[in-house]
């Protein structure tokens, strides 16, 4: 059955291509207003031009925790959902308007962040676009930027993963006992050829890009039940094939690591002091 969003508002991050795309042509589709918030408008307006139903454009980095304060004090109105989905992926180590390593703080610190300042405004779902490259990641507490360990992309890339599903499980605990009915879930969208990429990896990766991966439509199909479906809170969703890679959409497990409750409020006590931020209940 497919959802009635109408007269509900959603926001999705790094809406401008990729499962942020797909996912909001569905949204919309449902009915939704869908809000791309996005780096680039430019990109962000053409994208939305290609897309059936009510749209607008608003201009977030999450990489600059200016901006992203700066959108979330010119939200004032209620929305149903938060998806976020943008994410970068670094093949050398570079850094965030405010210093932190860019996979990170792009990935985990900006969505933190964002997530707490509207979330008095959000009256339905906190969807956070992971992947099952956690099961990689490590917190290292004493070194989240990367100033004493050797740089590398992947060990980065899967400690930001990492951290989206802490961050949504901890989220998780705190409505529940803040007494709220918002739902935090985290999705999985499985192997997906987009343009992360090509940014990140080189000849041989984008081989198997070519040959294995699976449309953003597909990819977006994870996120869309994490979104709409009848799922409980702190559910992690993903591909129901090819060992969680492709296909359909379903609950999935994650690592030991992500279902560690003590791990999860560390983190969230170092992402409340390095971004300002605190619960936003």
């Amino acid at each position: 059955m497919t959802p009635d969003l109408t007269g509900k508002t959603a926001i999705v991050t790094g809406a401008n291509s990729g499962i942020g795309l797909a996912t909001a042509k569905a949204l919309a589709g449902y009915g939704a207003h869908v809000v791309f918030a996005v780096r680039d408008t430019a990109k962000g307006a053409r994208a939305a031009t290609t897309t059936s139903g009510s749209t607008e454009v608003r201009h977030l980095d999450l990489a600059d925790l200016a901006s992203v304060r700066r959108f979330a004090a010119d939200w004032q109105q209620p929305v149903h959902l938060l998806v976020n989905n943008a994410g970068t992926a670094a093949p050398a180590l570079a850094r965030t308007a405010d210093g932190f390593e860019l996979q990170f703080g792009t990935n985990h610190l900006g969505p933190f962040a964002l997530t707490n300042l509207l979330l008095p405004r959000v009256t339905g779902r906190v969807v956070s676009v992971s992947s099952q490259a956690e099961r990689l990641g490590r917190i290292d507490f004493d070194d989240l930027h990367w100033e004493r360990a050797r740089y590398k992309e992947s060990s980065a890339y899967a400690t930001s993963k990492l951290a989206n599903v802490l961050f949504s499980s901890e989220l998780q605990r705190r409505l529940r006992a803040a007494g709220s009915k918002v739902l935090a879930v985290t999705a999985h969208p499985g192997f997906v050829a987009t343009n992360i990429y090509d940014q990140a990896t080189g000849l041989a990766t984008r081989l198997m890009v070519r040959l294995f991966a699976q449309s953003p439509q597909e990819g977006a199909l994870p996120v869309l039940h994490a979104a709409t479906g009848d799922v409980p809170g702190d559910s992690f969703i993903g591909p129901e094939r090819w060992m969680h890679m492709r296909g359909g959409a379903g609950p999935i497990r994650r690592s030991k690591t992500a279902q560690d409750t003590e791990v999860a409020r560390r983190l969230w006590d170092a992402s409340e002091k390095l971004t300002g931020v605190s619960f936003g209940l």
